[in-house]
C-alpha cells in the first residue's frame, strides 16, 4: 500500500472524527485521577492549610501562589484547566523552618486551583480557589 498525502489526509480526518466521538478525558478528571493517585483515595480534610491566588488574573503566564500547611511534609498544587493538572510539589524536611511556599504558575483559562498536604500523621489536607485568568497563558 502506497502512502500518498490524500491517504494521509484521510487518515487523520477519519482518526479525528473518532476521537471526537469518543469524547477526550475533561481536564477536571485528570486532576482528579492525579490526586486520587496521590492519596491512595484517602479522605481529604479541610482547613489546615490555607491556598493564597489571585482572584483575577490578568495574564495566565505568571500567576502568584501561595500556600502555607503547618504540619506538612509535602503540599502538591495542581490546576484542574491545564493539559497537564500537576503544576508543583513542595517536599519540607523535619528541620524547615516553615512549611509554607509561594511561586508563580501559567494557567490556560480560568479554572481551579487545588492544593494537597500531606501531613506528619499520614492525612491530607485540601484547599481550593478558582482563579478567573483574562488572558490565557498558555497560547491564549
Amino acid at each position: 500500500m502506497e502512502l500518498t498525502r490524500r491517504k494521509m489526509l484521510a487518515i487523520g480526518s477519519g482518526t479525528l472524527a473518532l476521537a471526537s466521538l469518543t469524547g477526550l478525558p475533561a481536564f477536571a478528571s485528570l486532576t482528579d485521577e492525579a490526586v486520587s493517585a496521590l492519596t491512595g483515595g484517602a479522605d481529604l480534610g479541610e482547613g489546615a492549610i490555607t491556598l493564597t491566588a489571585p482572584e483575577i488574573a490578568e495574564n495566565g503566564n505568571t500567576v502568584p501562589i501561595e500556600v502555607d500547611a503547618p504540619g506538612a511534609v509535602e503540599i502538591t498544587l495542581f490546576a484542574d484547566g491545564n493539559p497537564v493538572p500537576n503544576v508543583a510539589t513542595f517536599k519540607f524536611g523535619p528541620l524547615s523552618a516553615s512549611r509554607s511556599a509561594s511561586t508563580r504558575i501559567r494557567l490556560a483559562t480560568t479554572q481551579n486551583v487545588v492544593a494537597i498536604a500531606k501531613m506528619e500523621d499520614g492525612s491530607f489536607q485540601k484547599a481550593s480557589a478558582e482563579v478567573k485568568v483574562t488572558i490565557g497563558g498558555c497560547g491564549g
